[in-house]
């Protein structure tokens, strides 16, 4: 069995293939103060949860966006299931051609996506992917990675609300019944609901003129399929597009 794992920022999704097909999912949260002892005992739990032992996981492959706690999983993997997990990074086969002015920058959660995409939908494509930040990645009729979009995730756009303004709190992040507010609560949750939903149209619509044709539109993580809800465009909502990347790029290296 293969355990992906990819490590954002604010979360860490995990994901047990049998071949290519996924077994379970689960969540972690991302704390780079954790040493690999700590997410070994995580791990454990969370195998057990599934009903699994850790010698049943023959390999690994780990992207993280975050260095610290990439290296503290990889370490746990390995104490826990006596193998070397494969690092997403320089010289891992991807398959993907990369366009971007340094392909050697390109996070490698946009890479798992980009080939998680490229290997189940009609090119050219669209990904979105909504976590810490909301990034737009663009691959062409060839599948060949343009380059994208990077703006503020919604959770991140709250908490700078919440923490830079006397007298805007944290809310839950969800519609409301009118994009214009009735009160400090609903106004919130407008801009943040409807006008990320917004930007999103904006943007591929703009995307879609520069690649001169429309693009299949892909979206993942976090309050994607929140926010695509009230998108105008049409969006494919895929909650494991990076784990599915993740297992094709383990494919293509074994």
């Amino acid at each position: 069995m293969l355990l992906a794992i990819d490590i954002g920022n604010t979360n860490i999704t995990l994901g047990a293939f049998e071949d290519s097909s996924l077994e379970f999912t689960a969540r972690l949260a991302t704390d780079n103060r954790k040493t690999a002892d700590q997410y070994a005992v995580e791990i454990k739990s969370l195998l057990s949860l599934y009903s699994l032992e850790p010698s049943e996981i023959e390999d690994c492959i780990i992207a993280s966006v975050v260095p610290a706690v990439g290296k503290s999983i990889a370490g746990a993997v390995s104490k826990l299931c006596h193998i070397v997990p494969l690092m997403l990074g320089p010289g891992v086969k991807t398959g993907l051609n990369i366009k971007i002015d340094n392909p050697a920058q390109l996070g490698a959660d946009l890479v798992a996506g980009a080939v998680g995409a490229l290997d189940t939908y009609t090119m050219p494509c669209v990904i979105i992917d909504m976590g810490t930040a909301s990034t737009i990645s663009v691959l062409d009729a060839n599948g060949t990675f343009l380059g994208g979009v990077i703006a503020a995730g919604v959770r991140l756009t709250l908490k700078a609300l919440a923490e830079n303004t006397a007298q805007l709190s944290s809310i839950p992040i969800e519609a409301p019944s009118s994009v214009i507010g009735a009160n400090t609560t609903e106004c919130m949750q407008s801009g943040l609901v409807y006008g990320t939903a917004a930007m999103l149209d904006g943007l591929l619509q703009r995307i879609e003129k520069e690649l001169g044709t429309t693009p299949t539109v892909v979206a993942t993580g976090g309050l994607s399929r929140e926010i695509i809800n009230h998108c105008d465009s049409n969006i494919i909502y895929n909650e494991n597009l990076l784990l599915d990347g993740l297992c094709v790029i383990y494919q293509k290296n074994n």
